[in-house]
């Protein structure tokens, strides 16, 4: 057993001193680890709202201690960046997006995401190394949204059925109903890591109706919502049947009317004369084509006088 643990420490020694030699030299920073040197690996999952800052931390320890830290961020967009920084001040940044490592004024490292956004979700691995140990921790970021509620009474069958949904939210809401029965809770994940839990409850006879309401709690409510769910009007088969017939009667009207404009159409054909009446034939005259010469009758008789 003694053999493993000191094997296990120079695997340890001989991987920091791979991240610790600086390209192009030969210079390296040695760490001393003991044989009861720890190791931590922690998984975590967090949600952030939109917008805010946000601050991860992956040790507990100071630069008084540590050697070196390393973010490497793997992001939804299938992007990978990765952030290190040393107690030599050394700092490698591939990300260029606004996260950067920073210190509490009691000199405890941090990763610091200004304004998050859907665009930072992913999941962001960190290593830190240390005089004594190193710790792993696996942080899974996820944005906080604001689920939307409803509530309603249906009918299924024959029994009545309350439902309360919230719909879209991260995390989960959790659903709960102020009267106890028969009740079930579904819960589905959609898209962008996004939740909607539905819960129904069998409605019994004789059960109080008047007093139920339904709880929905979630990070983003600064108290939980209360639904009184109202019953939904359901029209049946007879809407369809009212549809139908509608649409019947103004197809049966078209038909109709036009039936009667082709009619009247025939009617009008059949009784307009068959031969169009004759037309008489005007000779033309052609302006200045005979002229009559009037003779002045006192004339002629004066001249028959001296003839």
């Amino acid at each position: 057993m003694k053999d493993i643990t000191w094997i296990y420490a120079m695997l340890v020694f001989l991987l920091s001193e791979a991240q610790s030699i600086k390209p192009g030299t030969n210079q390296s920073t040695s760490v001393n680890f003991t044989s009861s040197s720890p190791q931590y690996f922690v998984k975590i999952h967090k949600a952030f709202t939109q917008g805010s800052e946000v601050n991860l931390t992956c040790s507990n320890k100071t630069w008084k201690d540590m050697m070196f830290v390393t973010w490497n961020i793997n992001l939804r967009e299938l992007r990978e960046c990765r952030i290190a920084f040393d107690n030599r001040g050394e700092i490698k940044d591939s990300c260029n997006d606004g996260k950067s490592l920073r210190n509490t004024s009691s000199a405890q490292s941090y990763l610091h995401i200004p304004n998050f956004s859907k665009d930072d979700m992913g999941v962001y691995k960190c290593n830190s190394v240390y005089n004594g140990g190193s710790e792993d921790y696996e942080i899974n970021v996820t944005i906080r949204v604001l689920p939307r509620t409803t509530g309603w009474i249906e009918h299924v069958g024959s029994k009545m059925t309350a439902v309360c949904k919230a719909e879209g939210g991260n995390p989960a809401a959790n659903l709960s109903w102020s009267l106890f029965g028969n009740s079930s809770t579904v819960t589905v994940t959609g898209s962008q890591d996004v939740f909607t839990v539905e819960s129904h409850l069998d409605l019994l006879e004789g059960m109080e109706r008047g007093n139920l309401s339904c709880s929905i709690r979630h990070p983003l409510f600064k108290e939980p919502e209360i639904l009184v769910p109202k019953l939904k009007i359901g029209y049946g088969p007879w809407l369809y049947i009212l549809t139908a017939v509608v649409i019947i009667v103004f197809l049966a009207g078209i038909l109709f009317f036009a039936q009667r404009k082709l009619l009247r159409r025939c009617k009008l054909s059949e009784t307009s004369p068959s031969k169009s009446p004759p037309t008489e034939d005007v000779e033309e005259v052609q302006p200045y084509a005979s002229y009559v010469q009037r003779v002045n009758s006192i004339y002629n008789s004066s001249a028959d006088l001296f003839t």
